[in-house]
């Protein structure tokens, strides 16, 4: 069933449309009810609802009737990922021996987007853990792709990417450790960003030192990103890695036109050695071909970044114990990926972190010297289209088997370890008819730059999105 119209705008738009009283928040929370009442049930990306969503949508009518200020995304339906607590719902992780668990408070992201008039409409899937770029768990099953809903929608952050993409969020909040927030985005269609370490504080967290892995926002359009980054950014006491935006009004500066001759891109069709499927280096050079027609200033690159591959993966493997310290003895209840993740940490030496942070420290020093030169990288997101969603993960891209199953999202995760805000945006469609995504990096806090050259992008290769919604 065709979705409405309505439902597909970006988010900007509708928080216009509310705030000059042509829609309603309770109409268009009404609406997002029934369309996940339609679609969720194949597509699979809302996975627990919150009852008082209408309720939440009648106090925010209320205000704005009344002349109050709302807040800047009053009215707006979110999707939250279901390892980010919400008091009152369930917090499952996507994992069985949590399958009951309801949170007890709101996430501090959580709290910062109510205080902005955001109606949560509930939790999105996710694998277990976050532990996987193909988002199905033992809870709730597997989150299909709208586009071509016998496909994969990516993960971690697949139910939020799917709901976007299908009409039944406006935003969605993310994690990206290896590139969460931006495979969901590439293979549904959608942007997604991961900011820079601190820069939307996490709390509370397993693994409060954390510098790896990031919550972020995810929507239909870049200036909908940079939306509700302006809202969960900025320093907290509660983090210690918090950071503060660098610029007052973030979608203003995101909506700034940038002038091509300042800009100067270098592009890099395979950053990991891995291999990239014909089909997504094709639409990569093509959105390369029409920025230089634009009149940006673009280099090829081939560079070798391959290096950073064992460091992510042992820095990872530690991760995951630290994250899973307290959840030690329920080891054998978890599933394959988050067991094998958990397992690989333990084994660990310190010669092995040793060696990682070493070679991390060599990619830091790569881009230094590369932002001397130039303003941005792009590359592509994914090395493949969106597989089979009963298939864990890709067995082999171009004919090169996979070692393990994090090998082929290796184009996102060695990007992880630098630490930079890496934006996901479509940028044409495959040979299939499906969405590829491009990476935008750029400097540290340089968000509000990527996000402008992503709103680029997408003004210059309008991707749109499923019919069927």
């Amino acid at each position: 069933m065709p979705v409405d119209d309505l439902l597909l705008k970006p988010a900007i738009e509708l928080r216009d449309l509310i705030r000059n009283r042509v829609i309603s928040p309770v109409e268009l929370i009404e609406k997002t009810l029934s369309q996940i009442e339609q679609r969720n049930k194949i597509i699979n990306a809302v996975v627990t609802l919150d009852d008082v969503a209408i309720d939440d949508a009648k106090r925010i009518e209320a205000q704005i009737n009344a002349g109050k200020e709302a807040g800047i995304l009053a009215g707006l339906p979110v999707g939250i990922k279901d390892v980010t607590p919400v008091a009152g719902l369930r917090n499952t992780y996507g994992s069985l021996p949590y399958a009951d668990n309801i949170a007890t408070e709101d996430a501090l992201l959580v709290q910062r987007l109510k205080a902005a008039g955001a109606i949560i409409i509930g939790k999105t899937n996710t694998p277990e853990f976050t532990a996987g770029a193909n988002t199905f768990n033992e809870v709730f099953g597997a989150t299909r792709n709208p586009w071509n809903t016998a496909l994969s929608a990516g993960g971690s952050t697949g139910g939020g990417a799917a709901a976007l993409a299908s009409g039944m969020i406006a935003l969605a909040e993310g994690t990206d450790l290896g590139g969460s927030l931006r495979i969901p985005a590439a293979f549904c269609g959608v942007v997604g960003l991961r900011p820079t370490p601190g820069l939307v504080p996490v709390f509370p967290s397993d693994f409060a030192w954390d510098n790896l892995s990031v919550s972020g926002p995810m929507g239909r359009t870049a200036e909908d990103v940079a939306m509700m980054l302006q809202v969960i950014a900025g320093i907290s006491p509660r983090a210690p890695y918090a950071r503060s935006l660098a610029e007052e009004h973030l979608v203003a500066t995101v909506r700034k036109r940038l002038e091509p001759a300042d800009v100067k891109i270098a592009w890099c069709a395979d950053i990991a050695g891995i291999g990239i499927e014909e089909d997504i280096i094709s639409c990569v050079k093509n959105a390369v071909t029409v920025l230089s027609d634009s009149g940006f200033g673009v280099s090829e690159k081939n560079f070798d970044l391959s290096y950073a591959w064992e460091a992510f993966q042992r820095i990872r493997a530690f991760w995951m114990v630290a994250s899973h310290y307290q959840r030690l003895d329920l080891l054998d209840q978890f599933g394959d990926n988050l067991r094998g993740n958990i397992e690989a940490g333990l084994q660990l030496s310190t010669r092995d972190l040793a060696e990682a942070e070493h070679l991390r420290g060599k990619l830091l020093y790569f881009f230094n010297n590369f932002f001397q030169k130039y303003d941005f990288l792009l590359t592509p997101c994914t090395a493949v289209s969106p597989f089979p969603v009963e298939q864990n993960y890709p067995d082999s891209i171009g004919g090169n088997p996979m070692k393990t199953y994090t090998d082929w999202f290796a184009p996102t995760f060695i990007l992880s370890l630098t630490g930079l805000p890496v934006a996901c945006v479509p940028c044409g469609l495959d040979s299939t008819g499906l969405p590829v995504g491009i990476q935008v990096v750029g400097r540290q806090l340089g968000e509000a730059a990527v996000l402008a050259l992503a709103g680029v992008i997408q003004k210059l290769l309008p991707v749109g999105l499923p019919e069927e919604g």
